[in-house]
């Protein structure tokens, strides 16, 4: 199981992101904008070439994770608690429980199903008002 930061940013995450990786000296290993996405079309084309995540490694086993918040979203964000724990379960019955407990008395924000980059995937607000992601990748078991 693996847990990790992810960081959401209003329009700045490739220089923030490239800052981490000048600070903790490792590489970018994933960038995703919202034109390569099949959301796409839902994106005003100001906010197409934003990111849409990033993935960078620090350490032996942690990620840190981020993307851009647009439109009526990014208006949303409160620098300070611009952030979700994200939850890497060994299996998808893990998953589905994590994500049931965490659930549980708080909010489902989006509900835990395969998503279009593959992966089983959910978000919740726990009853203490923190930000949950829950997911299932079998490619990287």
């Amino acid at each position: 199981m693996l847990i990790n930061p992810y960081l959401y940013f209003k329009g700045n995450t490739e220089e923030a992101f490239n800052f981490y990786s000048s600070v903790f000296g490792t590489e970018i290993v994933m960038i995703m904008r919202f034109k390569d996405t099949p959301e796409a079309g839902n994106v005003s084309a100001a906010d197409q070439d934003k990111i849409m995540h990033i993935a960078l490694p620090i350490g032996k086993n942690n990620v840190l994770m981020g993307n851009d918040m647009v439109g009526a979203d990014a208006d949303k964000l409160t620098i300070g608690t611009n952030f979700h724990i994200s939850f890497s379960a060994e299996s998808k019955e893990q998953a589905d429980n994590i994500f049931a407990w965490l659930s549980s008395g708080g909010t489902i924000t989006v509900p835990l199903e395969t998503s279009f980059w593959g992966a089983y995937f959910g978000m919740c607000t726990d009853k203490y008002n923190i930000q949950w992601m829950v997911s299932y990748d079998e490619r990287y078991q």
